[in-house]
Formats: structure tokens, sequence, C-alpha cells
């Protein structure tokens, strides 16, 4: 009887095993990770301490890429998702650079190359990051070397990595290099629109001031007018504005171009003035209903009491939803 009783405890045995396997990794599932949105399994997961970082990243002949993102942001998942996927991009990446990811809300404990010790937030405040994803190049002394305030698709982003890696672009500055770098397939011609404002530039008036700096051949500049500045909510939104168009040698004075002066590495950009200072700007790919969030932030006056354009937009959304509104990130 006791032979014949023995595979049912086997089978017992098994089944608490298999039973103790599925809570040990249900647990695990659960636990929380070290941020708070997905990045590629090839980021390194480090101690956050980034003067060494840096040194060991240049032992192996590479500088660090410092990812700033945070969860549910669509354009952080547009880079994942299109960037990151591109064999040639991250085999680039990989090749160059030691990846670290960090979340602009967590509380983990960084090492900054100053000496200084602060969470992760705390970094993302001083380094005065307002957009995710923002992406910062960093040589082994800890110095930038390039840095992608928001998102930048394939192309550009691949210029911009050959500009960090020091592939290409020596001797000039990044926002020079990538002014040329680039050739996309759009309109051959600038955009108008009856809001331009005619030149000379005049940055003290009534009203803040938006540069929007364009140039041919741009499609994010296509896009903005075909799509962006259709919408209602953002064509209101202009009329609080004098609005000047800019392409990349409007000339600003005898030294130099608009352009040059203000550093823009990216078209379209929205550079904002008030009160003649700027206190502003949108370089990088944006959907209209974060276009809409920029130009609000500043129309309305909030930049001066909301320092985080990031927090601005997520109380805007939540009125705009309390009022019954449609919330859509990337449409």
């Amino acid at each position: 009887m006791a032979a014949g009783r023995r595979p049912a405890v086997h089978s017992v045995r098994i089944g608490l095993l298999v039973a103790l396997l599925a809570w040990a990794l249900a647990i695990q599932a659960q636990a929380p990770s070290s941020h708070a949105f997905d990045v590629p399994p090839w980021f390194s997961e480090t101690l956050l301490e980034f003067p060494e970082e840096a040194k060991d990243a240049a032992r192996e002949g590479k500088r660090l890429m410092i990812y700033f993102g945070q969860d549910g942001c669509p354009y952080c998942r547009q880079l994942m998702q299109t960037s990151f996927t591109q064999r040639a991009i991250v085999e680039k990446t990989r090749r160059y650079f030691v990846a670290i990811a960090l979340d602009i809300w967590g509380d983990r404990e960084v090492q900054w190359f100053d000496g200084r010790r602060m969470s992760e937030k705390e970094l993302a405040r001083s380094l005065k990051v307002q957009y995710t994803p923002t992406l910062m190049f960093v040589d082994e002394k800890g110095t930038s070397v390039a840095r992608l305030n928001g998102y930048y698709p394939p192309h550009r982003f691949t210029a911009a990595l050959d500009y960090a890696a020091g592939l290409a672009g020596k001797g000039t500055r990044f926002e020079e290099y990538m002014q040329t770098a680039v050739k996309e397939s759009a309109s051959p011609k600038l955009h108008d629109a009856p809001f331009f404002r005619k030149l000379p530039v005049q940055l003290k008036g009534a009203r803040p001031v938006a540069l929007l700096f364009e140039t041919p051949y741009c499609s994010g500049c296509d896009e903005m007018h075909g799509e962006g500045f259709k919408r209602p909510e953002v064509r209101k939104l202009l009329e609080r504005f004098d609005v000047y168009r800019l392409s990349l040698d409007d000339r600003r004075d005898a030294m130099g171009t608009w352009a040059g002066a203000l550093r823009v590495a990216y078209t379209p950009t929205l550079v904002f003035f008030d009160g003649g200072e700027e206190v502003f700007r949108v370089e990088a790919y944006l959907r209209p209903f974060h276009l809409a969030s920029a130009l609000e932030y500043v129309a309305s006056g909030a930049y001066r009491k909301e320092p985080s354009f990031q927090r601005f937009i997520q109380a805007r959304a939540e009125r705009m939803r309390a009022r019954g509104q449609s919330v859509e990130l990337w449409e």
C-alpha cells in the first residue's frame, strides 16, 4: 500500500513546488523597479555616482548618456519604441555610450559631478529639466557635450549621437552642427501664417513674444503648420503673443544671427520672451496638446509661480478632464 501511494505523494510535492515558484515570480513581478518606466535591458544599473561612472565609461572608450524620463510620457515611449528598436541606433549608442536612466520624480540618491548628493528629482530640478525625455551626453571630465531637451525623431537623434560621440561636427558647437547635419524630405519653402508679425523683432511689448525658428526642408515645421497651428485651441492662444518667424540665417545684429545668439539646434524651435527676457523655450518635437500647453504656460504667466513645466502639464490635464474634456497626449 505504501508503495502504491508514492506517485500521489510525488505529485503533491511537485504541485507545491510549482505553487511556490509561481508565488515567488508573482512577488518578483510586483517588486518596484529602480525606475518607473521601461528602458532597454542594455541600459546600465549603477550606483548613480556619476564621477565614477564617467571614469569607468572612459576606460571603455565611452561617454555617458544620461536619460531623464517619467512614467506615462508619450515622447519617452516614442524614443524607446522607435529609436531604441532600430539596430543601427542601438549599436551606435552601445558602442560609444554607457546609458543610465533617471526618473525626474525619483528618490534614488545621486552623486553629481560637483560632489553634491541629492535625489533624482532634485537633480532634475537643479539641471532645469523641463521635458521628458531629456538626454545629456557627458564626457570623462563631467562636461556636457550635448543635451537634447525633448524627443528627437530617429534621423535627428542619429545625427546628435554622431556629434556627442565625437564622430562628427568637431570644432563646431552642437547647434551649428545640427543646422546642417540633417536633410529631410519636406517643403522646400518656409511657411507663412497670418499671425506672423513683420520684422525686425521687438522683444519688449504689451504681450509676450514668441520667436519661431524654421528652415526649408523641415518636416517638423510642415507638421506644426499643417496640424498644430490649425487647432482652434492653439490659434486662440497664439493671439496672446507677438509671433515672429525667423529662419536660421536671419540677422540679429552685425555680430551674428538670432539662431546663433540663442543657440538654436532644432527646427522648429519656439523661444518665448516676456519683458524682453527669455522665459521658456520649446526645442524638440511636440504634439498639439503639448504645444498648446507651452503657449498657455507662458501666456498665463504660470511660469512665474510654477517652475516645473511637467507639473503645469499635469495640472492642466487634470483641469481639462474635470471639465469633461478629452486629453490625448499624442493626438
